[in-house]
């Protein structure tokens, strides 16, 4: 796995938004702040970053209900077809092992956002979640999450019979693991020095039904491009965040220098060797924030003018409609709602 932050399918948000919206939390109030619009949902080939991901998770968390474990709840509703290439290589997979050994070589494809690590102790194959590198209000949900997550994709995996032994956490027992227990059918063993899912070593190295020796080296081929066209890696992916960063309101050459620590001539070079230039990111970053935009807010066109740069409503309008071929009144209906 690449250190440097992927980009995932809206596919992903989506199990996030049929969860609250199953729980009586409208769309509008999850998608908040997020810059994902319904419309953004509907294409498959839409992608969220990393920060867009995890509003919408705190946006949940901040709405849901008080009751125990809603973290576990939502990553049982993850499956194998959830994570297209990623999930599709671990079923071709030889056995639950080397599916899961595959699966940590390209976790930046899945949803998680706990570190996974993979031990044979004895007789026992165990998969284990460290959450400590995620923020605080959210860890536990998603320590949650990841596990039911793991836990449901190594039974879909496996197709037969009892996969896991137990599951185990480093939390005290009470309410939320009661719940767990109730939802995974599976022992839970508390005040444990780790958090993990334990299975035998014997079921881990099972031969799976549909392991393909052909199709899971395309498969895993398909991965490692993905994994390198998602990257937000390189300067020009430094850039973009420093530019969506804030309100939006897009910052000039040399503030985005300055935050890189390089020099303005430094910068441009950079750019130019990756084939592209500044102009054509802030040119697209204001697209992308338009849409956005005009998806999800009220905001008049000549606040949004301002808000992206423009010097007035007119350029901003001229500049839409070379993006779309229409204005952006006409746009905005089109695409809300």
């Amino acid at each position: 796995m690449s250190a440097e932050p992927v980009l995932h399918s809206l596919t992903i948000s989506q199990v996030i938004l049929n969860f609250a919206i199953d729980h009586g939390i409208d769309a509008d109030t999850c998608l908040a702040g997020t810059g994902i619009t319904r419309a953004m949902l509907q294409d498959p080939n839409q992608l969220a970053t990393p920060e867009q991901e995890m509003r919408l998770i705190e946006n949940l968390v901040l709405a849901l209900p008080d009751q125990a474990a809603p973290g576990f709840e939502l990553g049982l509703r993850y499956s194998v077809s959830t994570f297209g290439t990623w999930g599709f290589t671990l079923r071709t997979s030889r056995s639950l092992r080397e599916a899961i050994e595959r699966a940590l070589r390209y976790i930046a494809l899945s949803t998680a956002y706990c570190a996974f690590s993979s031990a044979v102790e004895g007789d026992r194959f165990i998969v284990c979640a460290d959450p400590s590198e995620i923020p605080l209000p959210l860890r536990q949900f998603l320590l949650e999450r990841d596990m039911g997550t793991a836990l449901n994709l190594m039974r879909e995996l496996q197709l037969t019979g009892r996969v896991v032994r137990h599951l185990e956490f480093t939390g005290r027992d009470g309410e939320a693991a009661d719940r767990i227990r109730q939802l995974s059918g599976l022992p839970v063993c508390c005040a444990a020095p780790r958090n993990a899912v334990v299975m035998d070593l014997e079921v881990a190295t099972t031969p799976l039904p549909t392991f393909d020796e052909h199709l899971v080296r395309v498969l895993e081929d398909q991965c490692r491009q993905l994994l390198e066209r998602r990257q937000i890696a390189g300067i020009a992916g430094r850039v973009r965040q420093q530019l969506l960063r804030g309100l939006g309101q897009v910052c000039g050459l040399d503030e985005v220098a300055r935050a890189l620590h390089l020099s303005s001539r430094s910068l441009r070079r950079r750019l130019d060797e990756e084939g592209t230039s500044f102009r054509d990111l802030v040119e697209d970053t204001r697209r992308q924030l338009a849409e956005q935009m005009l998806g999800t807010t009220d905001m008049k066109l000549d606040e949004l003018a301002v808000h992206l740069g423009y010097a007035d409503t007119a350029s901003f309008t001229r500049a839409f409609r070379r993006w779309h071929g229409v204005s952006p009144g006409q746009y905005r209906p089109q695409r809300s709602g």
